[in-house]
């Protein structure tokens, strides 16, 4: 029923089963990544542990699997935002052909391509997440310079990554950090990210007095976007138009 093979646990009904060992960890963790289960184990965790583990969740382990599972990148599956526009196309080619432009991304596909492939799915993630890369430099660079210098509110430096935890980061430095996942979201909400990061400037927590400024800086609509702004999610298929 379980076979270990490398870093891999086979699992009836589960499928592969990832594992990251961690010599910090006290328990087994999981949590779903490119369709597949993670398990994150005490370091010397045996064989057997990690099957105990498993089948002691496997009820809970089979609805995260169903409720995280992402739809897959094929001809289907396209994207369609205010910034970013992406689509997948067969064509005659052998092989795979990406065209990148500021604001879109076409794939052309070779014919009877197999989209069920698991390194053809990583591949076409990490093309897409680069065009968004070279996006968010070119869209969100000078709309963060602008709105520093609209409300005179000074950052260090910028940086733009593919952190899918969250949309943005500053530190103690004044220094900016993006997901790319921001040019997916529509302008008012890229604005409303970009104007708390500026606000972490000044105020380094969430307390009144950071809500109070960011509430002043858009025009006393700072719960109304937060909450508008947990409808999206750090992620390519939040934005699929399948």
């Amino acid at each position: 029923m379980i076979k270990k093979e490398d870093n891999i646990l086979r699992y009836e009904g589960l499928g592969d089963i990832i594992i990251k060992p961690n010599a910090r960890a006290k328990r087994f963790v999981f949590r779903v990544k490119d369709n597949r289960l993670q398990m994150t184990t005490p370091k010397y965790s045996s064989k057997k542990e990690m099957y105990q583990a498993v089948s002691s969740m496997y009820d809970k382990l089979k609805k995260l699997l169903s409720n995280n599972t992402n739809p897959l990148i094929d001809l289907n599956f396209s994207i369609d935002t205010e910034f970013f526009k992406l689509k997948i196309e067969e064509g005659n080619r052998e092989r795979f052909l990406a065209r990148s432009e500021l604001g879109e991304l076409s794939i052309i596909a070779p014919k009877s391509v197999d989209f069920n492939d698991v390194q053809l799915q990583e591949w076409l993630k990490r093309v897409i997440i680069e065009a968004l890369r070279r996006n968010a430099k070119i869209i969100l660079a000078p709309r963060l310079y602008m709105l520093s210098q609209k409300h005179n509110i000074p950052y260090n430096q910028l940086k733009i990554n593919t952190s899918e935890g969250r949309w943005g980061s500053c530190s103690g430095r004044k220094n900016i950090n993006l997901s790319v996942y921001l040019v997916l979201l529509p302008k008012h909400l890229i604005d409303y990210v970009l104007l708390h990061e500026l606000c972490h400037t000044y105020e380094m927590n969430h307390g009144p007095n950071f809500w109070a400024l960011l509430n002043n800086l858009t025009e006393g609509r700072a719960e109304e976007l937060n909450e508008e702004l947990k409808n999206y999610h750090t992620s390519i298929f939040n934005y699929s138009k399948e």
